[in-house]
């Protein structure tokens, strides 16, 4: 089955050469055709170019063509959002309204609200009830736009509890269209039974958890809450330790509440990604240039729990990519339009247009291990990608912050 979208007023992010990221002044660089057509050939991109160099010929040798009229409209990769944490039980809007009447993150943890809350709840829920909640945020983000996701456990915090997680995430995987990557975060928290005795719930993450993670192939990366009041560099040293033997690569949450040592750990172990960055200096930029790892900051989170915004300029002025990504989860970024965290970028951050599509395309797509299948429009890689409405240009999209401009959706060249 082939697809033609023809008449394209602009196909955003074209590659012919392939690129895992970019990086300082590159991100302000977003390589676009006008009046283009891009071709599908079931669930892969087949061609692209200008309207004028179409080859119709070739197209008639098949009749199963379907054709889609683009005039005025914009053609995207999907966002790839890198960090989720999607599969949970009930929400929390409680704790939201004690923010507003302003205790902090670190408090209402400690009255067992935050991630103690969503454990206690993800213990009693059926594997059944949470794989349906989480479809239908799979269906949401889909509809904004995004076809390749990342989802971490960590709302267990015992063994039972974390591999049910997972298995969900699995399900999740083969029977959705988006390209989706499992993430096993058990050091999300030190559960309220392990209060006063950390270390041996590290060591129950080491000796049991992630040796039955690997057991039923059930992860592809590891995580770790490396941050003031959660885990030290220590515990994390051990666990991502632990992890690599089984084949698990690090994704890292680091340095949102305080300068932790986590962007340093994660560079140690060659993290794919040290993601929030709230607190960043010149050490950590100096850390993480050189490396293979993506700093991927989490607009949404900051801007929910009005934290500081992390030195986006600083990072890109450097020379380093930037990823962005939703942090989509109950407490924190109850939210996963991945829209809306372009224009925050923008807003909050200082970023460019072109830099925000870049942060949530091609660089976020590394960052969750996936730029060889997504987030660029690039021959050979899925299909995955949407037609907005006829909007003027790349810079409406985050201009438009509170305005749905997806029109189709189509994942694995099927249009959902």
């Amino acid at each position: 089955m082939k697809t033609l979208i023809k008449n394209i007023k602009q196909l955003v992010q074209v590659e012919t050469s392939p690129r895992r990221w970019v990086a300082g002044k590159e991100m302000a660089l977003l390589p676009y055709l006008s009046d283009a057509y891009l071709l599908i050939e079931d669930d892969r991109i087949a061609g692209f170019g200008e309207m004028s160099r179409l080859d119709r010929s070739k197209l008639e040798e098949t009749d199963f063509l379907q054709e889609i009229d683009a005039s005025g409209r914009l053609v995207l990769p999907s966002f790839c959002d890198s960090h989720t944490h999607l599969v949970y039980a009930g929400s929390r809007e409680i704790e939201y309204i004690d923010k507003i009447r302003g205790l902090s993150y670190e408090e209402i943890a400690r009255r067992g609200g935050g991630i103690l809350n969503s454990a206690l709840r993800m213990r009693q829920a059926s594997e059944e009830e949470l794989y349906e909640d989480a479809y239908a945020r799979i269906e949401e983000i889909a509809s904004f736009g995004t076809g390749a996701v990342e989802i971490k456990s960590g709302y267990g915090l015992d063994t039972a509890s974390e591999l049910k997680m997972l298995r969900v995430i699995r399900r999740l995987k083969e029977t959705t269209p988006l390209l989706i990557k499992a993430t096993f975060l058990g050091a999300h928290a030190v559960p309220e039974e392990y209060k006063g005795r950390q270390t041996e719930y590290v060591n129950l993450i080491i000796n049991e958890m992630i040796p039955a993670v690997a057991a039923e192939e059930l992860a592809d990366y590891i995580d770790v809450f490396c941050d003031k009041g959660f885990f030290t560099v220590e515990d994390t040293d051990r666990m991502l330790n632990a992890g690599m033997k089984y084949g698990l690569r690090p994704k890292i949450h680091a340095n949102e509440l305080d300068f932790s040592g986590g962007v340093q750990v994660g560079v140690k172990y060659n993290a794919i990604s040290v993601d929030h960055l709230e607190y960043v200096k010149e050490e950590e930029i100096q850390c993480l240039l050189g490396s293979d790892t993506m700093p991927t900051v989490l607009p949404g989170a900051a801007f929910f729990l009005n934290m500081p915004y992390s030195p986006v300029r600083e990072m890109i002025r450097a020379g380093l990519p930037v990823a962005l990504a939703s942090d989509y989860n109950p407490g924190s970024s109850p939210a996963g339009n991945m829209k809306l965290v372009m224009s925050l970028g923008c807003v909050n951050y200082k970023m460019l247009p072109e830099e925000v599509i870049n942060a949530t395309t091609l660089n976020s797509a590394y960052a969750m291990g996936v730029e060889e299948e997504a987030g660029s429009i690039a021959v050979g890689k899925l299909a995955n990608f949407y037609i907005t409405k006829p909007i003027p240009g790349i810079e409406f999209l985050p201009y438009a912050y509170g305005s749905n401009l997806v029109e189709q959706v189509f994942l694995r060249g099927k249009r959902l």
